[in-house]
Protein backbone atom coordinates (compact mmCIF):
# COMPACT_ATOMS: atom_id res chain seq x y z
CA UNK A 1 0.00 0.00 0.00
CA UNK A 2 1.15 3.24 -0.54
CA UNK A 3 1.41 6.39 2.32
CA UNK A 4 -0.99 9.01 0.63
CA UNK A 5 0.99 12.11 2.49
CA UNK A 6 4.84 10.84 1.43
CA UNK A 7 4.32 8.00 -1.11
CA UNK A 8 6.59 5.45 0.36
CA UNK A 9 5.20 1.92 0.24
CA UNK A 10 4.34 0.18 3.10
CA UNK A 11 2.19 -2.95 4.46
CA UNK A 12 -0.20 -1.30 6.36
CA UNK A 13 -1.36 2.34 6.48
CA UNK A 14 -3.50 4.38 9.21
CA UNK A 15 -6.26 6.29 8.85
CA UNK A 16 -5.69 9.75 10.18
CA UNK A 17 -7.42 13.45 9.93
CA UNK A 18 -4.60 15.39 8.82
CA UNK A 19 -6.06 19.29 8.39
CA UNK A 20 -9.15 18.44 7.99
CA UNK A 21 -8.89 15.37 5.42
CA UNK A 22 -8.81 11.72 5.86
CA UNK A 23 -5.58 10.27 4.68
CA UNK A 24 -4.53 6.64 4.81
CA UNK A 25 -0.69 7.38 5.53
CA UNK A 26 2.31 4.98 7.25
CA UNK A 27 2.95 4.83 10.90
CA UNK A 28 5.53 7.72 10.50
CA UNK A 29 3.46 10.33 9.04
CA UNK A 30 0.41 9.44 11.21
CA UNK A 31 1.99 11.62 14.14
CA UNK A 32 1.14 14.75 12.05
CA UNK A 33 -2.79 14.29 12.31
CA UNK A 34 -5.55 12.38 14.60
CA UNK A 35 -5.71 8.77 14.36
CA UNK A 36 -9.53 7.61 13.25
CA UNK A 37 -10.66 4.45 14.63
CA UNK A 38 -11.00 1.80 11.21
CA UNK A 39 -14.30 1.29 10.10
CA UNK A 40 -16.51 -1.57 11.05
CA UNK A 41 -15.86 -4.48 9.64
CA UNK A 42 -19.28 -6.19 8.40
CA UNK A 43 -20.23 -8.92 9.68
CA UNK A 44 -19.52 -12.25 8.32
CA UNK A 45 -21.94 -13.64 5.39
CA UNK A 46 -23.04 -17.49 6.04
CA UNK A 47 -23.55 -19.13 2.52
CA UNK A 48 -27.74 -19.52 2.99
CA UNK A 49 -28.49 -15.54 3.22
CA UNK A 50 -29.47 -13.88 0.38
CA UNK A 51 -27.17 -10.82 -0.36
CA UNK A 52 -29.13 -8.47 -3.11
CA UNK A 53 -26.34 -6.94 -5.67
CA UNK A 54 -25.64 -3.29 -6.19
CA UNK A 55 -24.05 -1.59 -9.09
CA UNK A 56 -20.87 -0.31 -8.25
CA UNK A 57 -20.58 3.22 -8.64
CA UNK A 58 -17.55 5.66 -9.31
CA UNK A 59 -17.64 7.03 -5.08
CA UNK A 60 -17.48 3.76 -3.84
CA UNK A 61 -14.89 2.31 -5.75
CA UNK A 62 -10.96 2.62 -3.85
CA UNK A 63 -8.26 4.56 -6.21
CA UNK A 64 -4.56 3.81 -5.02
CA UNK A 65 -2.59 6.67 -5.05
CA UNK A 66 -0.50 4.91 -8.02
CA UNK A 67 -3.90 5.05 -10.43
CA UNK A 68 -4.34 9.16 -9.00
CA UNK A 69 -0.69 9.71 -10.42
CA UNK A 70 -0.39 8.74 -13.54
CA UNK A 71 -3.98 9.98 -14.22
CA UNK A 72 -1.85 13.35 -13.83
CA UNK A 73 0.16 12.96 -15.58
CA UNK A 74 -1.70 11.97 -18.79
CA UNK A 75 -3.07 15.44 -17.87
CA UNK A 76 -0.22 17.37 -17.95
CA UNK A 77 1.48 15.68 -21.25
CA UNK A 78 1.03 17.86 -24.11
CA UNK A 79 -1.01 17.33 -27.01
CA UNK A 80 -1.14 17.93 -30.25
CA UNK A 81 -4.87 19.36 -30.84
CA UNK A 82 -4.41 20.09 -34.52
CA UNK A 83 -3.47 16.55 -35.10
CA UNK A 84 -6.96 15.90 -33.68
CA UNK A 85 -8.87 18.34 -35.50
CA UNK A 86 -9.06 17.61 -39.59
CA UNK A 87 -7.76 20.00 -41.34
CA UNK A 88 -9.88 22.60 -42.10
CA UNK A 89 -8.93 26.08 -44.59
CA UNK A 90 -10.61 28.70 -45.37
CA UNK A 91 -13.05 28.43 -48.18
CA UNK A 92 -11.94 30.18 -51.26
CA UNK A 93 -14.82 32.90 -50.94
CA UNK A 94 -14.13 33.28 -47.48
CA UNK A 95 -14.33 36.94 -48.13
CA UNK A 96 -17.61 37.58 -49.89
CA UNK A 97 -19.05 35.11 -47.49
CA UNK A 98 -18.41 37.64 -44.84
CA UNK A 99 -19.76 40.76 -46.95
CA UNK A 100 -22.97 38.92 -47.28
CA UNK A 101 -23.43 37.72 -44.10
CA UNK A 102 -23.40 41.16 -42.99
CA UNK A 103 -25.28 42.76 -45.17
CA UNK A 104 -27.62 40.10 -44.61
CA UNK A 105 -28.00 41.64 -40.67
CA UNK A 106 -27.91 44.51 -42.13
CA UNK A 107 -24.51 46.35 -40.25
CA UNK A 108 -22.44 48.54 -41.49
CA UNK A 109 -18.30 47.73 -41.32
CA UNK A 110 -18.78 49.65 -38.35
CA UNK A 111 -20.79 47.60 -36.37
CA UNK A 112 -19.46 44.11 -37.50
CA UNK A 113 -15.93 45.85 -36.05
CA UNK A 114 -17.48 47.21 -32.68
CA UNK A 115 -18.56 43.03 -32.24
CA UNK A 116 -15.78 42.21 -32.84
CA UNK A 117 -13.50 44.45 -31.10
CA UNK A 118 -11.45 45.30 -34.42
CA UNK A 119 -11.57 48.36 -36.03
CA UNK A 120 -13.48 49.61 -39.06
CA UNK A 121 -10.69 49.21 -41.62
CA UNK A 122 -9.86 45.27 -40.64
CA UNK A 123 -13.29 44.45 -41.36
CA UNK A 124 -13.12 46.52 -44.81
CA UNK A 125 -9.39 44.56 -45.47
CA UNK A 126 -10.98 41.40 -44.61
CA UNK A 127 -13.62 42.02 -47.21
CA UNK A 128 -11.73 43.08 -49.79
CA UNK A 129 -9.07 39.95 -49.15
CA UNK A 130 -6.26 42.26 -48.40
CA UNK A 131 -6.12 40.63 -44.53
CA UNK A 132 -6.28 37.00 -44.25
CA UNK A 133 -7.73 36.92 -40.35
CA UNK A 134 -6.41 34.62 -37.27
CA UNK A 135 -7.72 31.54 -36.70
CA UNK A 136 -9.34 32.86 -33.29
CA UNK A 137 -10.95 36.07 -35.56
CA UNK A 138 -12.61 33.35 -37.77
CA UNK A 139 -13.72 31.47 -35.42
CA UNK A 140 -15.51 34.75 -33.55
CA UNK A 141 -16.94 35.46 -37.42
CA UNK A 142 -18.67 32.40 -37.69
CA UNK A 143 -19.95 32.43 -34.54
CA UNK A 144 -21.44 36.27 -34.82
CA UNK A 145 -22.16 36.19 -38.36
CA UNK A 146 -23.47 32.13 -37.95
CA UNK A 147 -21.13 31.15 -41.29
CA UNK A 148 -18.91 28.42 -41.97
CA UNK A 149 -15.67 30.44 -43.40
CA UNK A 150 -13.51 26.90 -42.97
CA UNK A 151 -14.29 24.42 -45.12
CA UNK A 152 -12.32 20.59 -45.65
CA UNK A 153 -9.37 20.83 -47.98
CA UNK A 154 -10.75 18.89 -51.09
CA UNK A 155 -13.53 20.86 -50.85
CA UNK A 156 -12.02 23.89 -51.23
CA UNK A 157 -9.74 22.94 -53.32
CA UNK A 158 -12.83 21.69 -55.50
CA UNK A 159 -15.01 24.89 -55.02
CA UNK A 160 -11.85 26.81 -56.69
CA UNK A 161 -11.86 24.48 -59.57
CA UNK A 162 -15.28 25.93 -60.57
Amino acid sequence: MLCEMCGTEVESTNRVKIEGSVLSVCPSCARFGVAIDPPATPAPVSDTAFQPTRPVTGASVPVSMGDRLSAGRRRLEERDLYRELPEMELAPDWMKRIRAAREKLAWTPEELAKKLNEKKSVVLKMESAGFRPPDAMIRKIEHLLKIRLRAEPEAATAAAGN
